[in-house]
């Protein structure tokens, strides 16, 4: 699971982007996104539906906070530098 806090306010752009669902959140002060990161049937697998990117920051900054929840291994995630990159 990943949790993925705003920290603050931005003026154009910075937006999280859903590729795949084709959904994008705007940053805003205190709001929190909250995706699986994993299959529901197999925990290993990351679930590409998540695929996300930040948009360019258009006007002003970007502080963002995020925290990976582990269910099982973590041990790999470190191995992966935390990255959320499967390759």
């Amino acid at each position: 699971m990943t949790v993925f806090l705003y920290l603050n306010d931005v003026e154009e752009g910075g937006e999280t982007h859903f590729t795949k669902l084709d959904i994008s959140v705007k940053p805003k002060k205190g709001r929190a996104l909250i995706w699986p990161s994993v299959l529901n049937d197999d925990p290993s697998m990351f679930d590409s539906r998540m695929y996300h990117e930040a948009k360019p920051v258009v006007k002003g900054v970007k502080h963002a906070a995020n925290h990976w929840i582990h269910q099982y291994n973590f041990v790999n995630a470190n191995v992966w530098g935390c990255s959320g990159s499967f390759a």
